[in-house]
């Protein structure tokens, strides 16, 4: 535990990112995983105004920015083996761009169903397939498939759905993960509180809906974690906290490793209060789960799951001076990029001289993210029965 919180307390911001024409709440990040060392890697940030911008990693400068007027993306993912940025959109599809070509039209669009309107999406390990979640329409919420290989002999970049599974959510499915390693495993949530989880080589839905747990809540982030990634985790809209141990479906050991109904109230961060959850971190060479919070002020609290609940490891001040939205790890460099209400991305290293930054105002910006709460069953979870 001393290690662990000697390496988190030693993050110094070492760059702050320039200025953008419009102000924006930074909701999601991720960092190419292709970087070319003479190049720089690339930081792409889903923004509140519905649009993506692609930043230089080590300046934390805007390099373009890719919108898809008058629809709104949601979420943002570069591939696994190139430089291309992905977000689904409310305008039923998922788009992606080539993030080193400052071109305002998506390479490819995978087009949804009518009246599909996309909130969640991920691809997966080994960039073969999409998968994105709808919002409710009518009696249907969808997770919705598409081949993401790239043919040579194909004239049209349009690509439509594989299919569709359409049986397991009865609500909008907020929240969408493939596996890290397994490319046939992933991971949805719901505002109907339901974490399914799929095996999707299996030929119908049926057979691929692996287990489902219930977080009692609205799922607003999930991922996985534990070695070989056979556990996964979930936050709610009212900070909920569930952690599941898919080892145990087929054992008598309890599947349930962790619940918590609201961690602002169980958590002790040391010298202030927990307002938020942001996200979740599994460390690999730490084997440890980390959930990440903060305060309305702009402080960050990263805190060590266990069994025995959330314990507050450390936390990041002098960085951001509003609500912190998105955060994404790179386990090379132990470099930490967040984002925040403040309109600001923030690099974070272990070990550097801190840079001296005049901390900025919130930014008065009227929010465009709605988030909703409501009360499910008190099942813990269900498994699906083996034939």
């Amino acid at each position: 535990m001393e290690k662990i919180e000697e390496q988190f307390a030693s993050l110094h911001i070492v760059q702050r990112s320039s200025g953008a024409k419009e102000p924006t709440y930074l909701l999601g990040i991720d960092t190419s995983k292709t970087a070319q060392t003479e190049k720089g890697s690339l930081v792409a940030v889903l923004c509140s105004n519905g649009s993506i911008r692609i930043y230089d990693k080590e300046r934390l400068n805007v390099l373009r920015e890719f919108s898809a007027y008058p629809g709104l993306l949601n979420g943002v993912k570069f591939a696994s083996s190139c430089d291309r940025v992905y977000s689904a959109c409310s305008d039923g599809t998922v788009k992606c761009w080539d993030a080193r070509l400052a071109s305002d039209k998506p390479v490819q669009l995978f087009k949804g169903y009518p009246s599909n309107i996309f909130i969640s999406f991920d691809i997966n390990c080994n960039d073969h397939i999409i998968c994105a979640g709808t919002e409710k329409v009518d009696d249907d919420a969808l997770l919705v498939f598409w081949d993401a290989r790239v043919n040579s002999q194909e004239l049209s970049t349009t690509k439509d759905p594989l299919g569709v599974y359409s049986e397991t959510h009865s609500d909008d499915i907020t929240q969408v993960c493939f596996h890290p390693s397994n490319p046939n495993m992933i991971v949805s949530g719901s505002t109907d509180g339901l974490v399914n989880v799929f095996d999707i080589s299996m030929d119908n839905e049926e057979d691929a809906l692996v287990t489902t747990c219930n977080s009692v809540s609205s799922v607003s982030y999930i991922g996985w974690s534990g070695k070989d990634y056979k556990q996964i985790y979930c936050m709610t809209h009212d900070e909920g906290f569930c952690w599941w141990d898919l080892n145990h479906l087929d054992t008598d050991e309890p599947v349930t490793r962790l619940n918590i109904q609201d961690v602002r109230e169980t958590v002790n961060v040391k010298e202030g209060i927990l307002d938020y959850l942001i996200g979740g971190l599994y460390h690999e060479r730490m084997d440890s789960l980390f959930v990440i919070g903060g305060t309305n002020t702009g402080r960050i609290h990263i805190m060590n799951c266990t069994t025995s609940g959330l314990v507050h490891v450390t936390s990041l001040r002098g960085g951001h001076a509003a609500t912190v939205r998105s955060f994404c790890y790179n386990i090379g460099d132990d470099s930490w990029l967040t984002g925040g209400e403040d309109a600001q991305l923030l690099l974070w290293k272990p070990g550097a001289i801190e840079k001296t930054f005049t901390k900025k105002d919130s930014m008065k910006i009227a929010s465009t993210v709605h988030q909703r709460v409501r009360v499910h069953s008190n099942d813990s979870y269900k498994r699906k029965k083996k034939q």
